[in-house]
């Protein structure tokens, strides 16, 4: 179907409904005689008379009126949905995806997202965990989350929170009997477990600094390894050897005695997360008022 024919379907449909070919033309914003002439035009091509006119009135004819019943309330739905999308455009609501490591969605994501849910009842949000380094626009994510603001150049990003650093912990039940790390390399004496980058599935070397700022690399060995920092802290807890997590998860146990930290003068800080998206991405309401949630102030 042609443009043409919805828009003179769209008038008919306004004159039926008006009884008055007055009303309708102003109704489009045209002159009564063109209103007219489309019409004809329409009855011509379906060959058959669609309207009947009186001096006091219109009115559709048998075959008017069946074209009214079939057809209006499909071109009212349209309507609907476009009043809708309009509506959107300029109201927080809709769905909006983020992907991020497991560490980000507990501590940093949630938290925020949590007190903001209630404000705007019209917005979904999903969380989706990837420890990897997704392709935000090939996977249809709105936005990525990861640390540090190095990112490519068509992308913005925007600060979800604080600087972080790493703890070196171990259960009392692994520590005892066995020399505590005084620096990095001694790490290389004890059992340890790794965390293995998910998508160049390579084992992560611990990072330290010493008092000159100078960074140390420490590739440790040990009987496990995950992908997923909360499996390494469980492990830890377990006692099967020392691990190096946020140590924003680390606290609670050091503070209960479950775990115990060693070189802690050696973690440097860590530049917080940031959310990442498309610099060419259309933002809607809802995805601007989430980012404002999110964004980090001191």
């Amino acid at each position: 179907m042609t443009r043409q024919n919805i828009n003179d379907l769209l008038a008919f449909i306004a004159v039926a409904r008006e009884g008055s070919f007055t009303k309708a033309a102003a109704r489009f914003g045209i002159s009564q005689s063109a209103l007219s002439h489309t019409i004809r035009q329409l009855e011509a091509r379906l060959g058959i008379r669609l309207l009947t006119r009186t001096t006091r009135a219109v009115a559709p004819t048998e075959a008017g009126e069946r074209l009214l019943e079939r057809i209006g309330p499909h071109f009212d739905r349209i309507e609907i949905e476009v009043d809708a999308l309009n509506e959107l455009k300029d109201k927080p609501a809709g769905t909006v995806k983020i992907v991020a490591p497991d560490f980000a969605i507990s501590h940093v994501l949630w938290p925020k997202v949590q007190k903001f849910l209630p404000k705007y009842p019209d917005i979904k949000v999903e969380l989706l965990l990837d420890n990897g380094l997704s392709d935000i626009v090939t996977e249809r994510y709105d936005a990525g989350v990861r640390m540090g603001d190095r990112l490519a150049k068509d992308m913005i990003s925007a600060r979800i929170g604080p600087d972080f650093r790493f703890a070196v912990v171990g259960a009392q039940s692994y520590l005892a009997g066995r020399p505590i790390p005084e620096n990095p390399q001694d790490l290389m004496q004890h059992d340890c477990i790794n965390y293995r980058f998910p998508s160049s599935g390579t084992l992560y070397a611990w990072e330290f600094e010493d008092q000159d700022g100078h960074e140390i690399k420490v590739q440790v060995d040990g009987p496990l390894a995950f992908n997923n920092i909360f499996h390494v802290l469980d492990a830890t807890l377990a006692g099967h050897g020392l691990g190096y997590v946020p140590e924003e998860i680390a606290l609670p146990h050091i503070a209960k005695g479950r775990l115990q930290r060693v070189l802690e003068g050696w973690s440097p800080f860590w530049e917080g997360y940031h959310l990442y998206y498309p610099s060419r991405r259309q933002s809607s309401p809802a995805f601007v008022a989430l980012v404002e949630a999110l964004r980090h102030r001191e």
